[in-house]
């Protein structure tokens, strides 16, 4: 029987900076602390507002009894361990982001962090991993399906592609 405490939660992670290594590695930190993961398809994209090397980015699903904040420690640690620095520009390189998109149906600010992440309905790069994760799951705001906003959605000039990824089980 699963344990009810537990949360589902879904991250977004993206590097446009020694993108390979640092995704690989980020997955390992993940499971090892959040074993099983659900992983997406790596997707290649554009830098999205400033001029910079493409981004890998994807999508991960776990559960954690961790509460919020905790969980937002926990990614920040391993962002940090990844090298990145805090307080760099909003839009700039990034070695390692760790973002939490979902956790369960939370809306609103919660220990910190604002739920769902908005990026999920403004980035091409987020929701279609998101989709191929949970295409049927629920938006906890729009109560619409990741499946159905995707379909509703004008991407046009974000542009990205799935990449073959030797360092991620699919």
């Amino acid at each position: 029987m699963p344990d009810v405490s537990q949360a589902q939660v879904f991250l977004s992670l993206g590097s446009n900076i020694d993108r390979e290594h640092n995704i690989c590695s980020g997955l390992e930190a993940l499971e090892r602390a959040f074993f099983p993961l659900s992983i997406s398809p790596v997707y290649e994209s554009e830098a999205v507002g400033f001029d910079g090397d493409a981004f890998y980015n994807l999508v991960v699903g776990l559960k954690t009894t961790l509460s919020v904040g905790e969980l937002a420690a926990c990614l920040k640690e391993i962002e940090k361990d990844h090298g990145r620095v805090r307080g760099e520009k909003k839009f700039s390189s990034r070695t390692l982001d760790i973002d939490i998109l979902t956790y369960n149906d939370c809306v609103g600010e919660i220990e910190g962090v604002q739920l769902p992440r908005d990026e999920i309905l403004k980035h091409a790069f987020v929701l279609k991993p998101l989709v191929d994760l949970a295409p049927d799951a629920m938006h906890p705001q729009t109560r619409a399906s990741y499946r159905a906003l995707l379909d509703a959605a004008d991407f046009s000039g974000q542009n990205l592609w799935v990449v073959p990824f030797g360092g991620k089980k699919q």
